[in-house]
């Protein structure tokens, strides 16, 4: 009787022991489905602004950009509103964000002509993006991603929230922010990002909201530590994202690079308003470029030119 029920209890623990199995096999799958999705890597290989590949094992400076595509659904092509490059350095144990307004005129690589650098998008996607910030800056861009609005909702709510220091009061499609901490939904927090007509520094204030935005995602971000989480956020986000990075890839940043967010700095790309031909632009001075270039490549461990 006794050896009937030790074998009894032995196959419920065996039976307890596959179904633990099998849902962790189920979890892993769908996440790497999810996960396979939003991946779409660039049409080259290597960038050319960097001789050798930065080893993520080693933990060498990493640049990603970060792209805000105004559109809903599953569409992520036309104009990047949005574009953010972010240098990370693990060995400092900081980050450093610039966003590059929108109007920014510069020369669109691929197509030799002067445009405002979010048409780059609209003409040749993310590898013209790319290819046009990284002549702008002369930093090359490791890996980048790209989401819409929605994406954008998405992805604060899976992450349950964040919350923003707000400078001062203002409404903004159907919102009301208070000044100071505000803690923020999905609708909120974009609506708080595209505020824009009622600053007084216009794009610079939006950008400023938009990079708050995102340092509060990568706080959450660094406290990922399980498959389900990771699940939940993939499947919010849904085709409202890509990236060149693999599921692989996204563990090993975030496991190797988390501590730097506990240093990060905003940046700010400065420029004069003109009108061309009736079509405003921000021109931004060679040496302002001069300015971010190398602070960006001395923070990314490259040689100043």
């Amino acid at each position: 009787m006794k050896k009937k029920i030790l074998i009894t209890i032995g196959i419920l623990f065996g039976v307890l022991l596959l179904s633990v199995a099998a849902y962790g096999f189920y979890l892993y799958k769908s996440v790497t489905d999810m996960a396979a999705e939003i991946h779409e890597p660039l049409e080259r290989e290597q960038t050319n602004k960097r001789e050798v590949k930065a080893d993520v094992e080693q933990k060498e400076p990493l640049s990603f950009l970060i792209t805000g595509v105004d559109a809903r659904g599953n569409n992520l092509s036309g104009r990047t509103d949005t574009i953010i490059v972010m240098t990370v350095n693990p060995e400092d144990q900081s980050i450093k964000m610039l966003s590059l307004p929108r109007d920014t005129r510069t020369e669109i690589v691929g197509r030799g002509t002067q445009d405002k650098i979010n048409h780059a998008h609209a003409f040749g996607g993310m590898d013209m993006t790319i290819d046009t910030v990284e002549q702008f800056l002369d930093i090359p861009i490791d890996h980048y991603v790209s989401i819409n609005m929605e994406g954008f909702k998405g992805l604060v709510d899976a992450m349950g929230g964040v919350t923003v220091v707000n400078d001062f009061a203002f409404t903004q499609s159907g919102h009301s922010f208070a000044e100071g901490e505000l803690f923020l939904n999905g609708d909120e927090a974009l609506a708080y990002a595209r505020m824009r007509k009622k600053d007084p520094r216009g794009d610079f204030g939006r950008n400023d909201r938009q990079r708050q935005i995102i340092d509060a995602v990568i706080q959450e971000g660094a406290q990922l530590s399980s498959v389900t989480r990771v699940g939940d956020i993939l499947g919010a986000v849904g085709q409202s994202v890509r990236t060149d990075l693999s599921l692989d890839d996204m563990w090993k940043v975030q496991s190797k690079y988390r501590d730097a967010r506990h240093n990060i700095e905003q940046m700010e790309v400065k420029g004069n308003s003109t009108t061309i031909n009736g079509i405003y632009y921000l021109q931004v001075p060679d040496a302002e470029v001069a300015r971010v270039r190398t602070e960006l490549r001395n923070h990314l461990g490259l040689e100043t030119l």
